[in-house]
């Protein structure tokens, strides 16, 4: 049954090809088997309300928002990680996918897809991630949660049994989970990410400074200028419309500014790892103590972040190399021995195996 098995997954490989997707709320990256990562782009989606027609997707959607005219919107379909608008989706992962096909043989059959999700997603956002999935083109749906296919892009040893912290902070959600023996321990899923520290920075600038600006200025002044402890004195001007006049200002803003903003969302995020490891069986706890917490996502780039994780938690903290693809890359790892990751996989009702 077994060399049954493994010859058609031979016959089907010379016939398909295997895609990983990290489908995330800020950007959704693309893996293709033997190419590496070959799409990173923004997770929105600008459509035409006029006509239902899509009108760009990723980096030229992203460069719309906040500047679309009324009958186009930039839609973000994913929102805290999981599929909000499911039309929307589809369309962006056809569009993701036809873009990696330009990278890839022409197959017979359509593509084997690995896709990442937030842990603790329920049954219906799995399906709606499968679905969406295959109505896009896909031939098999695979899907793993984030951390684990994080802890395995950085080539942690999920199989073996010693225990493995992974943060993976992404745009909508931070995912905290303890790995051990090919599953995960204990996880906490929560709403403090990429996003929420953006919006932090807008109503910051807002009460302090009376000044409205948008997300991307956020999001560029949390990359310049960001730091979650003190350290070199940062600052940077930004623009947006004074709520007094309604007439354009700026003003300087400084890394301590960006602190105070931040740093609710961030004592959040340190209780939320702390309850995890409250909650961790103490063997496992000890092998964490001596190997350390692993931070993945691009979250994982905040200045000092790991500083302070180290600081608050008392563990020694590790950014992984290039954190942002962490995760595509473990769905590359998955996709070379489907086999042998098959027990980290989430598996779904028609996978299961019937009564009859």
């Amino acid at each position: 049954m077994k060399r049954l098995k493994a010859h058609k997954e031979r016959l089907f490989n010379k016939f398909s090809n295997d895609i990983g997707i990290d489908l995330g709320t800020a950007n959704t990256l693309v893996y293709v088997r033997g190419k590496g990562i070959v799409v990173n782009e923004p997770s929105v989606v600008a459509v035409n309300q006029k006509t239902g027609q899509v009108v760009a997707v990723g980096m030229a959607a992203k460069e719309m928002l906040g500047r679309t005219p009324t009958h186009i919107s930039a839609i973000r379909p994913l929102v805290d990680g999981v599929i909000s608008d499911f039309e929307i989706t589809e369309e962006m992962l056809s569009y993701l996918m036809r873009r990696a096909s330009e990278f890839m043989p022409k197959k017979f059959l359509g593509p084997r897809v690995v896709v990442g999700v937030p842990s603790g997603v329920t049954n219906v956002e799995v399906r709606a991630v499968r679905d969406a999935t295959k109505n896009a083109g896909a031939r098999e749906v695979y899907i793993v949660e984030q951390p684990m296919a994080g802890a395995i892009g950085i080539r942690l040893p999920v199989h073996d049994p010693v225990g493995s912290m992974v943060i993976d902070i992404g745009g909508g959600t931070t995912d905290i989970a303890i790995i051990s023996l090919g599953g995960i321990v204990r996880s906490k899923n929560i709403k403090i990410a990429g996003d929420k520290f953006n919006n932090d920075i807008v109503s910051y600038v807002r009460n302090e400074f009376k000044i409205l600006i948008g997300e991307s200025t956020a999001e560029q002044v949390k990359k310049t200028v960001g730091s979650v402890i003190p350290g070199e004195p940062l600052e940077t001007t930004i623009r947006g419309r004074d709520l007094i006049t309604g007439l354009p200002r700026e003003v300087i803003i400084t890394d301590s500014d960006i602190r105070e903003a931040m740093g609710q969302s961030i004592e959040t995020l340190l209780e939320a790892a702390r309850e995890v490891l409250e909650t961790t069986p103490p063997e496992i706890l000890s092998d964490v103590m001596r190997r350390g917490l692993y931070l993945v996502g691009g979250g994982a780039l905040i200045k000092g972040l790991d500083i302070l994780l180290a600081e608050t938690l008392k563990l020694p903290v590790f950014v992984a190399e290039d954190p942002l693809t962490a995760i595509a890359r473990g769905a590359g790892i998955i996709l070379e021995d489907i086999e042998r990751y098959r027990s980290v996989l989430i598996e779904s009702e028609d996978e299961l195996p019937s009564n009859s």
